[in-house]
């Protein structure tokens, strides 16, 4: 099929701050100034709207496939993984830790010279340099080069199946809405006028902050608050829960809390944010923690309190799609939406927003758009990873979860304090918790405190997903001496509950009459 293209650029150029040779780069891969929006064919059939990580693996899937494809995207390709999330969090988070392991050097006999000290702009500038070479793999220029169609502009759905970006008509036999999600704002008197900082915004800082107020003790709230505080910022985490990421195990996310204080971070639970002042320069937080007021000085407030679909200004009631602003996209197990042409991914419709989430959601979307697929969202096992230091994995049920379900399970735990290789690393703090469903080896879930939980965590949910019970993972051979080993031991632990006295009866007369 032949395309022709426009003659001008149809978007002025977007300004991602600080304006650097890094940044430049960035916005030249994911957001090309000099972009020109391509002739649209007859009729797609697929068009994306969003490209985000949902999008993109949903584009570049279906493109692979033959089909033709419109990408349509308003602002920068990547979305929140690549410019203001998993990667520009996670380099920040490794400079953090590296600022840590030399400040623990001496418990390993490594004398550190006195005056170590973090140079932040030159960790903001790192991010940004890898943040801009990650870039090409989501530019739009190697889109087009897999036979996507890019757009850039506003995406508004014009009927049942057309879809207009400016001036142009993308008609469609099937569309996918992957428009992400943004970060909520609470209600605060007077957080707006003071200013505030969101995962959006944080990234761009070039000076780091002497004093920071983290709003929120979910995972984004809890990774900045301990990797500014290693970085040099005097850090409170506020969270109105009695718990750090309440999602999780409560022993997990204690031993967390317990990581975060001893970094200096000061955790305040069961507290709320009343109202926010300006006194100077500073930002007042007037702050109720445990029935008692507390007014604290800092110079900036981050909040991570969680996010909201991008739902507005897609003429969805015009599609005939349904939707609520609070929770997203209605989608049936197969991520259909209310007109059947229509399919949604990713965070504007997902309860887990995760990046690898939203990938693995874009290849069941394919399947079922294009192809009479009927895969299910239900289907998948999703694991997932905070990444503080201990990280905390998790996959599947929890106990507490197990409990509301009425399902009875039994629990193995494998401190690492009882594994060699945390021992010799200096990293016990932590465990391996795996589930099963009571009177069987069946793994129903796990849970995985340990430095590097996001890498142990996939054995656990490639047995689950095989359906490989916690006795097979007994004869397993791991590497020795590795924290892994921790699952090894979790599973022989189950198989020693298979020797009952019974059992063990049995066996010591066998070992006689063959003596």
């Amino acid at each position: 099929m032949v395309r022709t293209e426009t003659l001008a650029p149809v978007q002025d150029a977007l300004e991602v701050l600080p304006k650097d040779e890094y940044n430049a780069t960035l916005v030249s891969n994911v957001h090309p100034p000099d972009w020109v929006n391509p002739e649209p064919a007859s009729r797609y059939h697929l068009v994306v709207i969003g490209a985000g990580t949902a999008g993109l693996v949903t584009a570049a899937g279906a493109a692979g496939l033959g089909a033709s494809v419109a990408l349509v995207e308003r602002h920068l390709m990547g979305g929140d993984c690549l410019n203001m999330g998993c990667v520009p969090s996670k380099s920040i988070i490794r400079a953090s830790r590296a600022y840590a392991d030399v400040r623990d050097a001496l418990m390993f006999g490594i004398r550190v010279p006195a005056g170590t000290e973090v140079d932040f702009p030159a960790v903001m500038e790192r991010m940004r340099r890898i943040r801009a070479r990650i870039s090409e793999h989501d530019s739009a220029w190697r889109f087009r080069e897999l036979g996507v169609a890019v757009f850039l502009g506003e995406a508004r759905f014009a009927s049942r199946d057309t879809i207009e970006v400016v001036g142009k008509t993308l008609r469609f036999k099937k569309a996918v809405i992957a428009t992400g999600a943004r970060p909520v704002v609470p209600p605060i008197e007077g957080l707006a006028e003071a200013g505030y900082l969101t995962n959006e915004t944080v990234f761009s800082l070039t000076e780091r902050p002497e004093r920071l107020a983290v709003i929120g003790g979910g995972p984004i709230g809890c990774e900045l608050a301990q990797a500014f505080c290693r970085l040099g910022s005097d850090v409170i985490l506020i969270e109105r829960a009695s718990q750090l990421l309440i999602r999780e195990d409560a022993d997990a996310a204690a031993i967390l809390t317990e990581a975060l204080r001893r970094d200096g971070v000061h955790v305040r639970l069961n507290s709320r944010v009343k109202r926010v002042t300006v006194s100077g320069r500073e930002k007042l937080i007037h702050l109720e923690s445990n029935g008692e007021g507390e007014i604290i000085a800092v110079d900036e407030i981050l909040v991570g309190v969680g996010r909201a679909p991008n739902v507005e200004g897609l003429n969805l009631e015009i599609a005939g799609v349904q939707y609520d602003r609070r929770t997203g996209i209605a989608v049936n197990d197969r991520l259909q939406t209310s007109n059947p042409r229509i399919y949604a991914v990713g965070d504007v419709c997902m309860r887990y927003k995760f990046t690898h989430a939203a990938d693995a959601a874009a290849r069941i979307v394919i399947q079922n758009a294009l192809f009479l697929g009927r895969k299910k969202l239900s289907a998948l096992t999703i694991p997932w990873c905070t990444y503080t230091d201990p990280e905390i994995a998790h996959v599947g049920l929890s106990e507490r979860e197990a409990r509301e379900r009425g399902i009875a399970v039994n629990a193995f735990v494998i401190p690492l304090s009882e594994v060699d290789r945390a021992i010799a690393d200096g990293e016990e703090e932590g465990f391996v918790k795996i589930l099963v469903r009571k009177g069987t080896d069946r793994i129903l879930g796990a849970t995985i405190v340990a430095r590097h939980a996001g890498e142990m965590i996939n054995e656990i949910t490639l047995a689950m997903v095989k359906n490989i019970g916690l006795a097979s993972l007994s004869s397993v051979i791991h590497p020795y001496p590795t924290q892994a080993e921790a699952i090894r031991k979790a599973a022989d632990a189950y198989q020693r509950t298979r020797l009952t006295p019974g059992v063990k009866k049995l066996l010591r007369r066998w070992l006689a009459w063959t003596r």
